[in-house]
């Protein structure tokens, strides 16, 4: 989820907690440390992850792929992941919406 050897700070650990608090209506929606940054689940399938930059990150294949590069996110590496827009993350229905079509996702 982070650089290689980053370690997690307060600043991701924050980061983490508000999305899950925001999106538990999703279902079971956890988070786990990995790689100096947390990974988010929903019954086991990872659909989100915030990096060791405390940036949140929502899965993507090539049905939504459109969407997230016209609102300018930006891709997690070579991982399927892109940035949510900071629009989106501010505004919970929406952000609940986007992060429920990225479930979907995760969950083919």
């Amino acid at each position: 989820m982070g650089q290689k050897g980053a370690k997690l700070t307060p600043k991701t650990t924050e980061a983490a907690d508000m999305l899950v608090e925001k999106l538990i209506t999703l279902g079971d929606v956890t988070s786990r440390k990995m790689f100096g940054g947390y990974g988010i689940f929903e019954s086991g399938s990872m659909f989100a992850l915030v990096n060791s930059d405390g940036i949140a990150h929502l899965k993507v294949d090539d049905s939504i792929l459109a969407r997230f590069e016209k609102a300018g996110s930006v891709q997690h590496g070579r991982m399927p992941y892109y940035s949510i827009p900071p629009g989106v993350l501010k505004n919970t229905r929406s952000l609940r919406s986007w992060a429920s079509t990225s479930l979907s996702v995760a969950k083919k």
